[in-house]
């Protein structure tokens, strides 16, 4: 049987978390899925092994952990012998590439998964700068490298990755648990304290220098001044820690970080992306799935997911995100139901998850059989 193990650095909710969900859960028909935490169990753990996934956890939050962490894995590698690695976000490409070596099994059958383009890498500490520099001088280790996006791709290339081959591998969207569902919608607003007149505008995004709230902060400030009829819902790890600007407090409603954003989203009205850098958003897929029209920055790959049905500005601009919130909003309620049907009829056309899976389930078979030794070769 063919052995796919995933390494990650966790397994707390997010875009690449939720992908690998999927993947790892939908890929048990071609084989057996393993996935390695390189810290702990997060939000997706239970689900996989709920599954029937094989889940291990490094513990890489304890320093000590950290040290031994290389050899930990690689000792797993050996254990379970897997035909594929596949590796999602730097730090976990970088540690599946030295536990690969150290293993002896080869990095022919790894694949980097690349999931972000144009970061600037400046908002982050200097290990992390350091670690892309590493990998791009080692890109040619890998047996592929995968990314989600177009954008991410050329990125990544600028930044000096050469791999060996290229591999596309967009992200997939479950309509039936992205979905509209008016009673959904009806319960989520009531939890809100909104009534049918009151527009709704969501962002769904952790607290992250990429994600620029300032700037959707600086915007609703504006839209606020034309129009007494919104609330900014913000969902998402630490937006409950977040400052507001006291001009915006009776404007904004902040939920945190949940584990029931799809019925969250059906309450929204428009859903909003404000960010710096991107590469395929989840957030903006599920929202177009749940037929709720987005608003989005011109990063990564937002502009081919939302295509006509929504609006597409330039990121770090609060005045061209206002404008288009605006715009949206004055709109009827009909039209905007249309935009939202034209969403999902876009993401069912393109974007489904079975279709992702099968891409997925591709690449596997493709590297596993690349990999493999010739007659008398040894792993």
């Amino acid at each position: 049987m063919t052995v796919i193990l995933h390494v990650i650095t966790d397994l707390d909710a997010g875009g690449a978390e939720r992908m690998l969900a999927h993947v790892a859960t939908g890929g048990g028909t071609i084989g057996r899925q393993v996935v390695v935490s390189l810290m702990d169990d997060g939000v997706y753990g239970a689900e996989l092994r709920k599954a029937g996934v094989t889940v291990h956890c490094l513990g890489l939050r304890r320093s000590l952990a950290a040290l031994s962490a290389p050899i930990r894995l690689a000792l797993i590698l050996r254990r379970e012998r897997p035909d594929v690695v596949m590796s999602w976000l730097y730090h976990a490409d970088l540690m599946a590439t030295l536990a690969l070596l150290l293993s002896g099994l080869g990095t022919g059958r790894l694949i980097w998964n690349l999931r972000c383009s144009d970061v600037d890498l400046r908002q982050y500490a200097q290990s992390t700068r350091w670690v892309v520099s590493l990998l791009a001088r080692l890109s040619s280790l890998p047996g592929a490298i995968a990314a989600n996006s177009q954008a991410g791709r050329a990125y990544h290339a600028s930044l000096g990755y050469r791999p060996r081959r290229w591999i596309d591998l967009p992200n997939g969207f479950d309509l039936v648990e992205w979905r509209p569902d008016a009673a959904d919608r009806a319960a989520v607003r009531a939890e809100w304290s909104l009534d049918d007149a009151t527009l709704a505008i969501g962002m769904i995004a952790r607290v992250d220098p990429s994600k620029d709230h300032a700037t959707l902060f600086e915007a609703a400030v504006q839209v606020r001044a034309s129009r007494k009829d919104v609330r900014v819902v913000l969902i998402g790890r630490g937006t409950d820690r977040l400052a507001l600007p006291a001009v915006l407090d009776d404007l904004v409603l902040v939920l945190g970080e949940r584990r029931d954003v799809g019925r969250l989203v059906r309450g929204l009205d428009m859903a909003v992306l404000s960010s710096l850098t991107e590469g395929f958003p989840n957030v903006v897929g599920e929202a177009m799935a749940s037929g709720v029209p987005c608003v989005v920055t011109d990063t990564g790959d937002s502009a081919q997911i939302v295509g006509d049905t929504g609006m597409v500005v330039p990121s770090r601009s609060a005045e061209a995100l206002a404008g288009a919130i605006l715009k949206l909003a004055g709109e009827s309620a009909a039209s905007r139901r249309q935009r939202g049907e034209a969403a999902r009829r876009r993401i069912a056309g393109h974007f489904g998850l079975e279709r992702a899976l099968q891409l997925y389930w591709s690449a596997w078979l493709s590297v596993a059989a690349a990999s493999q030794p010739r007659s008398g070769q040894g792993p």
